[in-house]
């Protein structure tokens, strides 16, 4: 017989195949998980432990018996709240994040890391309830504890304000029956053993992205340039396309030109188009001209690494806030700097790990930009965003903030508008897509040859580890750091001097 768990019935909710892959080709499965999501929902797990008080914790052990065991003993307690608490009904198991018993009465709370309800949480809280009232436990009540996001950490941490708990109660016991058909359902499947039939659909991204769709896509012959390749575009129109027999490129070019629905957009269109044509760097001279004819100089090229924390730590900052940490700044006094890269200016600031780095980061900004001078980012609403976060956090400095907040110009726009762009960009305009796709092959450029830190998410990660690092660590580190967020900002350097090469270039061609 097929054993659950509650990770296994909400996989099975998704899809059942993500379960038989699991047990028959593991090795396909495609790392979707974010590391520091789930480093972040362990540790607000385990905050939430103490949401009601002193609590009695049921310790893993790969020997379920054992938690079943503890849970037992914790349990002839009249009034006690047990977290991960253990329980086994018929090959069903599940442990609970927090369990309240009163006087013979259980109260189920599932805590999760997110600030919203999501329709899988519901059903992962209605299958605790199934099998611990299948076990004769008088359930009176589930519950969802999730982080409140419009929470602002104060001195103390409160955790009855952080956390938010949602009455999910009477959903959890409408959905009895429909868990008891799903179990069923699942364990049947899995106890035929046998090779599924593949059909994509919905599923393979809802309500999470499914780590065997590129192994379900491979068993159905799709290759690459195919409609899941399209950028920017919604999976259900790549599925709809999908299920219309719409599939290559070619097939999307075709049942456009044949006015089908739903049509291509223009984005979707040039993806194609320079695929399927082979067509090389689609450049629109005005468009890449009115952008740098609207730049001045000196030009500050800005670029920030931040992290995030579900619990603030920082007083005056919100659960996932955006902190930022360090900063890469390069300074461009003259487009004709850009002849000659030595002329550019560097300046960088990383915070110590361990302390609030907004103020220092704030105080060195307002020293390294000058009021009223032009300043440029790649997706700029970001830079401008933390701005505007340092400044209402730091009045004395907020009118330079804001002043620079006010005067970034955005180094996307060009791609974004698809001024210039080749197949190597892929439809998007991430500037992990547009540098590469404009400096092919270039080691200097290249963020595999960094070490240690290779994107923003490592970065976030890195910093926050630092802290329990010993001086030897921490100084390489830094190092590190510096090189990825450096790379950031001269790699807009690269962009920009392209800009302008190509822009001449062209003027060559025409006269």
């Amino acid at each position: 017989m097929y054993y659950l768990s509650k990770s296994k019935y909400c996989k099975g909710i998704q899809c059942k195949d993500i379960l038989y892959y699991d047990k028959h080709n593991p090795e396909e499965a495609e790392d979707t998980a974010n590391s520091s999501v789930l480093e972040n929902g362990t540790e607000v797990g385990e905050l939430a432990r103490g949401i009601f008080g002193p609590y009695l914790n049921v310790s893993f052990n790969e020997d379920l018996s054992k938690m079943l065991e503890e849970t037992k003993k914790y349990l002839e307690n009249e009034n006690c709240i047990v977290t991960e608490a253990s329980f086994n009904y018929d090959g069903n198991f599940c442990s609970v994040d927090i369990l309240v018993k009163k006087n013979d009465k259980y109260y189920i709370y599932e805590v999760k890391s997110s600030s919203e309800v999501k329709d899988i949480y519901e059903d992962d809280l209605s299958y605790q309830v199934y099998v611990l009232r299948s076990l004769g436990l008088n359930v009176e009540g589930a519950y969802l504890v999730h982080i409140n996001s419009s929470y602002v950490r104060g001195e103390e941490l409160e955790l009855d304000k952080l956390f938010t708990i949602e009455d999910l109660t009477d959903l959890a016991l409408s959905k009895q029956d429909e868990v008891k058909e799903k179990i069923k359902e699942i364990k049947d499947y899995m106890d035929e053993d046998k090779e599924p039939t593949v059909d994509l659909s919905d599923k393979c991204n809802s309500p999470y992205a499914c780590p065997y769709f590129e192994f379900c896509k491979r068993k159905v012959g799709i290759k690459e340039n195919s409609v899941f390749d399209l950028s920017w575009t919604r999976f259900s129109k790549k599925l709809k396309y999908y299920n219309q027999g719409i599939i290559t490129f070619e097939d999307l070019l075709e049942a456009n030109n044949k006015g089908s629905k739903p049509a291509l957009t223009p984005n979707e269109k040039l993806q194609v188009e320079g695929v399927v044509y082979g067509l090389g760097d689609s450049i629109n001279t005005d468009g890449i001209k009115s952008f740098l004819d609207g730049l001045t100089y000196p030009l500050y090229l800005l670029d920030f690494e931040t992290y995030m924390q579900p619990i603030p730590e920082i007083v005056g900052t919100r659960p996932n806030q955006q902190i930022p940490f360090q900063y890469s700044l390069h300074i461009i006094n003259s487009k004709e700097d850009l002849k000659d890269l030595d002329n550019v200016t560097h300046k960088e600031f990383l915070a110590e790990a361990g302390t609030d780095p907004r103020r220092a980061v704030a105080e060195a900004l307002v020293r390294d930009i000058p009021m009223n001078v032009m300043s440029m980012a790649y997706n700029k609403s970001f830079e401008q965003g933390r701005l505007t976060e340092l400044a209402a956090a730091f009045p004395d400095l907020s009118s330079h903030l804001l002043n620079i907040r006010d005067n970034i110009v955005d180094l996307a726009e060009p791609f974004q508008k698809k001024n210039y762009y080749n197949n190597a960009m892929e439809g998007k305009h991430t500037i992990k897509l547009v540098l590469p796709a404009l400096f092919p092959n270039d080691p200097e450029l290249d963020y595999h040859n960094l070490d240690q830190v290779h994107n923003g998410g490592e970065a976030m990660s890195i910093f926050l580890e630092m802290r329990n690092m010993t001086p030897e660590e921490v100084e390489i580190t830094r190092s590190n750091l510096l090189k990825y967020c450096g790379l950031d900002t001269f790699a807009m350097v690269k962009i920009l001097s392209k800009l302008y090469e190509v822009s001449e270039d062209i003027k060559k061609k025409v006269k």
